[in-house]
């Protein structure tokens, strides 16, 4: 107290007199501060004032664990009054003080919750994999969780005229708080959005609050306001304390001393210039690309890591618990097929098989009842894959259900007759989970691009972005593998730490149809396997039709071995052999696994962060990672059956790769079983499939073309707009007559209503997307979230250099696919004549080089030389590099290595980065 007036805030004890008689001014009133003890308050004051927040729900208990009949949890999802929030969704305490705010992540990323709360030490949030269910002993708020990319926005006001903004790691990616040698938590200055300084003003009126910090959340090229602070002050800013106390002394003098406040000059006697060097020289990369080039662009589309073999099962059901189950779950529809992937759908579907499928084989069945005996195999099969893991995870497996045959049976109230199914189709899909390996590919692979693609020799990747000088983007496709191998190497990207689950749903964005699907080029496709069929059994030579034996890739069927028709038996008859071995180590599985209980169930979710070998698995005789001997043993059987049909004598060329894959990961997944003849496979499989794999994606370089433009259609666009805008970004920022809006103080709302229409025309024709939208939207990089670093504020030597960086993780059909175009590109009709992107040394490496293995990549940079003008073409350069990604040969490793440094060989070519494209210069006013 001062002369018995309280100054604290919140709790201030004023007589009426007292208050009349002195007339304080009040920088932020007293009882709006009340309000921000209750997140429930704010929010409503917030709409209140059209200050936009996150989609929202409350739940109010008067009690702890008090049931609530409008409150409904399920696996992924929690509906409040009707309203539904699927996982990852944000639930917070409605006392303000509590500061304790889970995240529920959704089975298809891993699951598990992550808590944030108040900083200690060096840490802001813990992940939790066991925990899946809400709280229940309080009132909560629950929200969308909104991707922000990593980063959280805190906004500062001084009066409703002032906002400074500075960013921060995001607690929900990997909790671990970045500090500076003071000890302080690292944040950098960052330029407000009109509609952000608009939302700044709205939120100091709307609460009185003079001085007032908020939390900014940015996502999909939209602000949201999630939490407001009340006092607040930027913990290192000399200009904002300069800053903040012309501004305090103006309103106190305008409120008090009226008469006073136009003869005080508005900046401090003592405020410094701004300090030197925050220019644009001296950030140029050293080394072979030279003093004056700076990097602007890198572009990386990258395939996922090492997994396990795809695997499907189909049979025919009759069951009606199985028919009963299709209708559960397809709204009772008789004639609709169902999809299972949830936990509750998959646990029901398991519970139904163990009831169908007897406890042990009898051993007396006899070949009279083959059909019956491959039904409950296969059966069994549905059950052990189901079995696998302590929960489910609808990212690995899933069940179709479509109904084949119908009936007629009365209706229920006897009114008439209706359809009842009473056989089924079933379909399961599993397996083609990224493996130890392939998580430790990804993330080795995201350490040596930080390192190697980056100047400033491993740190400067990092230095960029912590400073918000990095505008990193990561889009996958839909598969879990894809994604976890994306996660994975945003790990080791930007040196993070713990389990990869926050990471993917933090950083990564979803794109299945760019990154997705091969339905638009499957007619082409299915002509090119038939045409290869044709070459393969016919062994018919390859006919140069479009060139010379100078260009060996211009011919039909280029790369497939001479003696291909003769290798598809003795495939065949090497495949039998390893089957009858698994065969044999299948037998008795139920009790070899009874007496091995530790070993009998596999966690894929726990798995997730996992990069060492299953030792434990390995020293008792089983299978790597979840796979039974049983399934192991329904791999071989149904690559034996499906590659030879010995009743029409027919091979199917479309299961060679199939093989390939089961024979690799064998050889690096389960050496240890020593399997008599797969080495020799192996050999055989690598031959046909070298040959086979590229020829599948077209005959030849027209038809590779064809199907690649169209497979690849959505992602080519978008990596031209990547690179158009970058190069249109550099030369604002470099035109001398640029000037970006750094105005400390906000404009009025009708001069920011004509800024708000001037940014909408102007930024109406960029696009970019984090989601699932047309290419043809022109305005798509407007809604990926953008950060820029505010230069008055940051101590940085070069506050406009930045970086534009765009991961892709897609599949290896679109690898081969943009390779193709690269390659071929010049053959289209429409550029008759134009020089290949590809010089013709490197053509013909291409074409030697057979397998794009896992982690294979292309990498797209450009840079740009800072001493050529602008209107120049050769101020911006485009150089392409490729990597054929682990290139494994197991058989080589074999012979020198134990089966834990096979695990690290998979990483032994990703410094054998070659610059093998053409470089071409793009100028201002080139098509790219």
């Amino acid at each position: 107290t001062t002369n018995n007036y309280i100054i604290d805030p919140v709790g201030a004890m004023l007589s009426e007199c007292e208050l009349i008689k002195r007339k304080p001014f009040l920088v932020n009133e007293l009882e709006p501060q009340y309000l921000l003890h209750d997140r429930r308050k704010v929010y409503e004051h917030l709409e209140k004032y059209g200050i936009p927040v996150p989609n929202y729900a409350l739940v109010n208990r008067e009690y702890p664990y008090q049931e609530l009949d409008h409150f409904i949890e399920q696996e992924d999802f929690v509906e409040i009054h009707g309203k539904r929030f699927l996982k990852p969704f944000v639930e917070k305490p409605a006392n303000g003080d509590d500061h304790r705010i889970m995240i529920y992540y959704p089975n298809s990323a891993g699951g598990g919750m992550k808590e944030l709360f108040r900083k200690v030490g060096n840490r802001s949030s813990e992940f939790h994999p066991d925990v899946r269910r809400v709280r229940r002993e309080g009132s909560y708020i629950y929200e969308e969780f909104m991707p922000t990319g990593g980063t959280d926005v805190k906004v500062y006001t001084v009066g409703p005229g002032y906002a400074h903004a500075e960013a921060r790691k995001s607690p929900v990616v990997d909790g671990v708080v970045m500090r500076n040698p003071d000890g302080k938590e690292v944040r950098y200055p960052v330029l407000l959005t009109p509609m952000e300084k608009q939302m700044a003003r709205d939120v100091c009126n709307a609460f009185r609050q003079m001085v007032c910090g908020f939390d900014l959340l940015r996502c999909d090229g939209r602000s949201y306001v999630c939490d407001v602070n009340g006092w607040s002050f930027v913990k290192n800013s000399y200009k904002y304390y300069d800053d903040a106390a012309c501004i305090m002394r103006k309103i106190f003098l305008d409120a008090k001393a009226p008469h006073l406040s136009s003869t005080i000059p508005p900046t401090l006697p003592w405020k410094s210039k701004a300090p030197e060097g925050l220019t644009r020289q001296g950030s140029g990369i050293i080394g072979t690309f030279g003093q004056s080039e700076e990097l602007r662009c890198v572009v990386v589309v990258i395939r996922h890591g090492d997994r396990t073999p795809k695997q499907k099962v189909k049979l025919k059901v009759t069951e009606e618990k199985l028919l009963n189950l299709m209708l559960k779950y397809n709204g009772g529809k008789p004639r609709a097929e169902t999809k299972l992937k949830s936990a509750v759908q998959l646990q029901d579907l398991l519970d139904a098989t163990r009831q169908l499928v007897p406890p042990t084989r009898s051993g007396q069945e006899s070949d009279s009842d083959a059909e019956d005996l491959e039904h409950i195999e296969k059966l069994r099969q549905v059950k052990a894959v189901l079995e696998e893991g302590g929960h489910f995870s609808g990212i690995y497996r899933k069940v179709q259900l479509k109904p084949l045959k119908w009936i007629k049976v009365p209706e229920h109230n006897g009114d008439g007759e209706e359809d009842r199914p009473i056989e089924a189709l079933m379909i399961l899909k599993y397996g083609g989970v990224l493996t130890h390996a392939g998580r430790k590919q990804a993330e080795e692979l995201g350490r040596f691009f930080r390192n190697n693609i980056y100047p400033g020799e491993g740190t400067g990747l990092l230095r960029l972005h912590s400073t918000y000088r990095h505008d990193l983007k990561i889009y996958s496709s839909d598969e879990g593998r894809v994604q976890m191998s994306a996660a994975a190497f945003a790990k080791g990207l930007l040196d993070l730490e713990g389990q990869l689950t926050p990471i993917l749903v933090s950083l990564v964005s979803k794109d299945s149809s760019m990154l997705d699907g091969l339905e638009d080029a499957s007619i082409e496709m299915d002509e090119a396997k038939a045409r290869l069929h044709e070459i393969i059994i016919s062994n018919a030579k390859a006919k140069n039709t479009n060139g010379s034996v100078e260009f060996p890739w211009m011919v039909d069927g280029a790369g497939l071995p001479p003696n291909a028709s003769e290798l598809l038996p003795k495939m065949a008859t090497l495949t039998k052999q390893v089957t009858a071995q698994v065969k044999l180590l299948a037998e008795g599985e139920d009790e070899k696994l009874a007496l091995t209980s530790s070993f009998s169930r596999y966690d894929q979710a726990k798995a997730l962060g996992k990069t060492t070998i299953d030792a434990a698995r390995i020293a008792a005789g089983l299978p790597c990672g979840s796979e039974s001997f049983l399934l192991m043993f329904a791999r071989w059987k149904k690559l034996e059956r499906d590659l030879y049909n010995e009743r029409k004598d027919r091979f199917d060329i479309t299961q060679i790769p199939d093989v390939y894959d089961s024979c690799k990961y064998d050889l690096v997944h389960n050496a240890h079983l020593n399997l008599k003849g797969l080495e020799e496979l192996y050999k055989v499989a690598q031959l046909l499939a070298d040959g086979v794999i590229p020829n599948e994606y077209g005959i030849n370089p027209k038809q590779k073309l064809k199907i690649g433009s169209k497979i690849a259609r959505r992602l080519m666009g978008k990596v031209l707009i990547d690179l158009r805008n970058t190069r249109e970004e550099a030369i604002c920022v470099a035109d001398p007559k640029f000037t970006e809006d750094e105005a400390l103080f906000l404009p009025t709302k009708e001069v920011e209503h004509q800024q708000k229409i001037q940014v909408r025309n102007e930024d109406g024709r960029r696009s970019s997307t984090t989601s699932e939208k047309s290419m043809d939207q022109e305005d798509e990089d407007d809604r990926e979230t953008k950060y820029r670093l505010d230069p008055k504020y940051a101590n940085v030597k070069t506050p406009d250099r930045h970086v534009r960086t765009r991961l892709y993780f897609t599949s290896e059909s679109h690898i081969h696919s943009l390779m193709n175009v690269l390659r071929y590109c010049n053959l289209d009709e429409s550029l008759h004549g134009e020089d290949s992107l590809v010089c013709q040394s490197t053509l013909d490496r291409l074409h030697r080089t057979r397998e794009l293995d896992y982690m294979s990549n292309i990498v797209l940079r450009m840079f740009e030389n800072t001493e050529v003008p602008l209107e120049d073409e050769k101020r911006f350069r485009i150089e392409m590099t490729f990597s054929r990604g682990a290139d494994l040969s197991p058989l080589e490793v074999l012979t020198h290595v134990s089966l834990f440094t096979i695990q690290k060989s998979l990483l032994a070519s990703y410094s054998t980065h070659s610059r093998l494209l053409t470089e071409r210069m793009v100028g201002p006013g080139q098509n790219q």
